[in-house]
């Protein structure tokens, strides 16, 4: 007869696994132990088999009998119950991973070694925050643009506009990879462009006027704090390289008998190593500032520990304590300085510029410089920079000055 609620709650474990049967080859397997599990008897093929419904309380007579029931009904199709179930939890698996977050994981993987440290980590902090949350679950292959603009809507709605443009372009760059390892049709971020709303472009401060550059460098020149932070004020202009390539500086990068600093392609952000040729207001710095630091591992070490380089605060506290305030000139701003002047005042090449501000530059036939290319050229430019900051500096200091020539490069 039919099992009852009553019968299964009250049975009783014993010395071997009882079997308690309800109707339809649906039965009640009594372990020893207590554990009672569902199992439904079938055959197939002309091969006798069975099936597991799963453990008792946690599936109840009713769900029990609900189970064998769908299965009869494979059966009925000529579908093997067991073979189906292993299908489904196969195409489970296989969603699960191929979800968008394994796969940009594996993408990400793939990018770190290319990229700076604090860029990875900023790609990856922004995937767990604002993207993984909403469609990380989820196959790849079946997310669409609403399901992608719903996330990033999510960000655009807290201000991040910024964050949000660099959301999707990511994303983008996921279903790229999708696309190219076969686990998605296309990338649906396309189909978001003049969807968020445009971020406000925001330019670092910075003096790009020769009348104002004199009065700066004065200004800096009057800090009277720590002669580490004063040398680093005193190179930013004349080398204008990114704020963290200058505090994290090491003597085994400078060469001060051949005048160069060779930074290693792990520490730029590009990726690929770079010289700087360094003027011989520079090579003086640097030379008074070896007698200090010399025997330390970095060029500019913190205060509190020999061993690590300035905090990327160090320069700026010290711009804010002359009262050069943030409207007015940031750390990257030496960058936008030179890059205006030597062009539009002092007239050199633009690629020798963008070379020298280590921005990616392609010759006549689409190749990337290597680090050597117009090393001469570049040589005399640097040098040409360093004497004209000193021309602006005697200039706004009330000297009598004759206007330097450039040389040409």
């Amino acid at each position: 007869m039919p099992l009852t609620d009553t019968a299964i709650r009250t049975a009783k474990p014993g010395i071997k696994t009882i079997k308690l049967f309800d109707e339809r080859a649906l039965f009640l397997q009594v372990a020893p132990s207590g554990g009672k599990w569902w199992r439904f008897n079938y055959r197939f093929g002309g091969k006798h088999k069975t099936l597991a419904l799963g453990v008792y309380p946690d599936v109840s007579l009713k769900l029990a009998r609900e189970r064998r029931d769908a299965a009869r009904r494979l059966l009925a199709e000529g579908v093997d119950p067991s073979e189906n179930r292993k299908a489904h939890k196969a195409a489970l698996a296989g969603r699960a991973a191929n979800s968008f977050e394994v796969v940009a994981r594996e993408w990400l993987a793939k990018q770190v070694p290319t990229w700076a440290k604090s860029h990875a980590v900023k790609v990856d902090a922004m995937l767990e925050r604002d993207i993984y949350p909403y469609i990380g679950a989820r196959p790849v292959a079946a997310i669409n643009a609403p399901d992608l603009l719903d996330a990033l809507r999510r960000i655009e709605s807290r201000g991040a506009l910024d964050t949000a443009k660099r959301a999707r372009q990511t994303a983008g760059q996921i279903f790229r990879y999708a696309v190219a390892t076969g686990r998605a049709e296309r990338d649906p971020s396309g189909d978001l462009r003049g969807a968020l709303a445009p971020p406000v472009q925001h330019h670092f401060a910075a003096v790009t006027e020769p009348k104002e550059v004199g009065p700066l460098l004065i200004a800096m020149d009057g800090y009277h704090g720590s002669p580490i932070v004063r040398a680093a004020l005193r190179l930013a202009p004349i080398v204008f390289v990114r704020p963290g390539e200058l505090r994290k500086a090491r003597w085994a990068e400078v060469d001060l008998e051949t005048a160069e600093w060779r930074i290693p392609a792990e520490r730029m952000k590009v990726r690929q190593p770079h010289i700087v040729p360094l003027s011989t207001q520079a090579v003086d710095i640097l030379r008074e500032l070896n007698l200090l630091t010399g025997h330390f591992e970095f060029v500019f070490p913190s205060a509190r520990s020999r061993k690590r380089p300035m905090s990327d605060n160090a320069v700026l506290a010290a711009m804010r304590r002359m009262g050069i305030d943030k409207e007015t000139m940031c750390g990257h701003g030496f960058r936008a300085m030179a890059r205006t002047i030597l062009d539009e005042v002092l007239n050199y090449r633009v690629d020798l510029i963008e070379h020298q501000l280590a921005h990616a530059v392609k010759d006549a036939n689409g190749r990337a410089y290597n680090r050597t290319a117009h090393l001469d050229a570049r040589k005399l430019m640097m040098q040409g920079w360093s004497d004209y900051l000193d021309l602006l500096r005697h200039q706004a200091a009330g000297l009598n000055v004759v206007p330097m020539k450039r040389a040409s490069a």
